[in-house]
C-alpha cells in the first residue's frame, strides 16, 4: 500500500520544487539574475550583514552585472539612484559600464553621478580595481572633468566634504581646464595653492572671512557652506544655534546630539524652533526622508535632546508614512522577529553602523500598515507565532518599538501561514517581512513549507495575494514568483505603493524588473 503521508494529495496547482539553498542551507527559490540585480541595486547595501560580507555582496553584484545585458545594467544604475536614492550600488554599476560599455556610461553618467559624493564614489570604485580596471581611461576621465567644469560653487563645496578620495585628489587626478577665472581660483584654493582671495567665488570668500573672525573672536555671519566645514572651528553656542536655524532638514535630523552637546537647546526658543522644522510636513516630503532614517534619529537621541524634539520626530514619522495605503479586505502582516533580524539594516560599517536593525524595519512596516489599516492582524514570528497585542491608537514609533523588543529564536517563515490555516482564516493580503533565511521548517524535498502552507491558504482564499519583503536581499526566497506572489527586496517608501498596486492587481510580481525596464536611456 502506498505511503499516503509521503505521497499525500494537495489540491490546486503543482507546486514548484525548491531550486536553491539559503544561507542556512535550507531549501529556497533562486530569483532570476535580473531580479536579483534589481533588488540589490534598488535596496541592497555593500556592508557586512548577518549572513553576507561586503566582499561577497560586491562579488554577487559584479557577477550579476556581467550576466545581464549592459542596457539593463545602465537602466538599473539610473533607477537605483533616482528612485532608490542609493549611493554605492549605482556607482558600482556605472563603474562596471566603464569597463563593459563606455558609450552607455556616457549616456547615464549625469543621471547617476548627480552630486559630488557620487562623483567621488565612482572615482574610488574604478581606481580600486574591483570592477576590472585601475585607471579612469579617457572617456570616464572626460566625464569627471565635465562634472567639475559645470558644477556650481555650492555643488563644489558640498563635494569637497569627504575623503577616499577627496575632491582635491580627484582634481589632481583629472586636471580640469576651467574657462572661468573663479573656477580656476577655486581649484587652486582646494588643492592648497596660494590664491588671491578676491578671485574666489562669494561663498568661499565668506568662509575665509568667517574663519578669520572666529580666530579673532569677532562677530561674523555664518557662511552658507556644508555643516562639516564648520565643525573643526571653535564656535560659540550662538553660532551653533545659527547653524541649526539655517541648516537643511536632513542636516538638523543628523546632528541633534551635536546641537545638544554645544548647548543649543538651552537657548530660549531653540528647542521649539528645531522641533517646528522637524515636524513640518512639507519639509519632510522635500527632504525625501526614509522612515527608517527617522527611526534611527529617534533611537539615537541622547538625554540632552529635549522631549519636544523627540516628539517632533514622531510627528515627522507620521508625515513620512503618509503614502501608506489603506488596503481593501482583510490584511495580515507577519514581521520576522528571529535572531538573524538583529543585524543592522545597512550592514556593519564600524562606527558608522546604523542603529536601525532589520527587526526594526520589519516592525516599522507592520506598525505603519496597522496605522492605516486598524483592522489588520499582526503576527510576529520566529520559530512560531509570538503572541503580542498592539494598540492601533498608539503612534507608529511606539508600536514599532514594542514589536522590535521581542527578538530571538530561529526562523520559520511558514509559521504565520500555518496559524492562519489552522484557524481557517479568511484573508485577502498577507505581508511577510523577513530576511527569508527560514530553516526551522526546512523540507527534505519538493516545495518549501511556505509554498505548501500558502497553497493550502489559497484553497480557501483564491483571490489572496502574498507580498514577501526581504529586508536584506540575498537572491533567494521562500515563496516562488507567480501571479499571486510578489518578492520585494529591501525597504523604502516605494514599497507601500508597490504593495497597493499588486494587491489591486495593477502590477505583476516582478515589479523591480518591470520598473527598471521602463527607464529610458535616451538623453534628457
Amino acid at each position: 500500500m502506498v505511503n499516503t503521508q509521503l505521497f499525500k494529495t494537495l489540491k490546486g496547482v503543482l507546486l514548484p520544487d525548491a531550486t536553491a539553498r539559503n544561507h542556512e542551507q535550507a531549501p529556497a527559490y533562486a530569483l532570476s539574475a535580473r531580479h536579483q540585480l534589481a533588488q540589490l541595486a534598488a535596496t541592497g547595501c555593500l556592508n557586512q550583514t548577518f549572513y553576507a560580507s561586503a566582499d561577497s555582496q560586491l562579488d554577487t553584484v559584479r557577477a550579476l552585472a556581467q550576466t545581464v545585458d549592459a542596457a539593463f545594467v545602465a537602466k538599473t544604475a539610473i533607477y537605483a539612484r533616482q528612485a532608490g536614492h542609493m549611493k554605492d550600488m549605482p556607482a558600482v554599476l556605472a563603474a562596471t559600464l566603464a569597463v563593459r560599455d563606455v558609450a552607455l556610461l556616457g549616456q547615464v553618467f549625469g543621471r547617476v553621478v548627480d552630486n559630488g559624493k557620487m562623483l567621488r564614489n565612482f572615482v574610488q570604485i574604478v581606481r580600486s580595481g574591483s570592477v576590472g580596471r585601475r585607471s579612469l581611461g579617457s572617456r570616464p576621465k572626460k566625464l569627471v572633468q565635465h562634472w567639475l567644469l559645470t558644477a556650481s560653487e555650492k555643488q563644489l563645496l558640498n563635494a569637497a566634504v569627504g575623503n577616499t578620495p577627496s575632491l582635491a585628489d580627484v582634481v589632481k587626478m583629472v586636471h580640469p581646464k576651467p574657462a572661468e577665472a573663479w573656477r580656476a581660483a577655486w581649484f587652486a584654493w582646494l588643492i592648497g595653492k596660494a590664491v588671491d582671495e578676491t578671485a574666489l567665488p562669494p561663498i568661499t570668500q565668506a568662509f575665509e572671512r568667517f574663519k578669520r573672525a572666529v580666530a579673532d573672536g569677532a562677530v561674523c555671519e555664518v557662511p552658507d557652506v556644508p555643516f562639516q566645514m564648520l565643525t573643526a572651528l571653535a564656535l560659540s553656542t550662538a553660532k551653533w544655534a545659527q547653524i541649526a536655524r539655517a541648516g537643511s532638514w536632513q542636516m538638523v535630523r543628523q546632528n541633534l546630539n551635536t546641537f545638544a552637546r554645544h548647548g543649543v537647546f538651552e537657548l530660549d526658543g531653540m528647542a521649539e524652533a528645531i522641533a517646528a522644522k522637524l515636524r513640518d510636513p512639507k519639509a519632510v516630503v522635500h527632504a525625501r526622508v526614509l522612515p527608517y532614517q527617522l527611526m534611527s534619529a529617534f533611537k539615537a537621541t541622547g538625554e540632552g535632546v529635549p522631549a519636544v524634539v523627540r516628539d517632533a520626530l514622531q510627528d515627522a514619522m507620521e508625515a513620512a508614512l503618509a503614502n501608506v495605503p489603506a488596503f481593501d479586505g482583510r490584511v495580515v502582516v507577519c514581521p520576522d522577529v528571529s535572531g538573524s533580524m538583529s543585524s543592522s539594516v545597512t550592514g556593519h560599517r564600524g562606527s558608522a553602523t546604523s542603529s536601525v536593525r532589520c527587526i526594526d524595519v520589519a516592525a516599522l512596516v507592520s506598525a505603519a500598515v496597522l496605522r492605516k489599516n486598524p483592522a489588520a492582524r499582526v503576527l510576529p514570528f520566529e520559530q512560531d507565532v509570538v503572541k503580542l497585542s498592539l494598540n492601533t491608537r498608539d503612534s507608529v514609533m511606539t508600536n514599532a518599538q514594542a514589536l522590535a523588543a521581542i527578538g530571538g529564536g530561529g526562523t520559520n517563515c511558514s509559521a504565520p501561514l500555518a496559524l492562519l490555516n489552522k484557524e481557517r482564516a479568511k484573508v485577502e493580503l498577507v505581508i511577510l517581512v523577513s530576511d527569508n533565511e527560514s530553516w526551522v521548517d526546512a523540507t527534505r524535498r519538493g516545495a518549501t513549507q511556505t509554498m505548501r502552507e500558502w497553497e493550502v491558504l489559497k484553497q480557501r482564499n483564491p483571490q489572496a495575494r502574498l507580498v514577501c519583503i526581504d529586508v536584506q536581499p540575498h537572491g533567494t526566497t521562500q515563496a516562488a514568483e507567480r501571479h499571486d506572489i510578489m518578492n520585494v527586496g529591501g525597504f523604502s517608501d516605494a514599497v507601500f505603493s508597490v504593495m497597493a498596486a499588486f494587491a489591486e492587481g495593477k502590477t505583476g510580481p516582478e515589479h523591480w524588473v518591470g520598473e527598471i525596464e521602463k527607464v529610458s536611456l535616451a538623453a534628457q
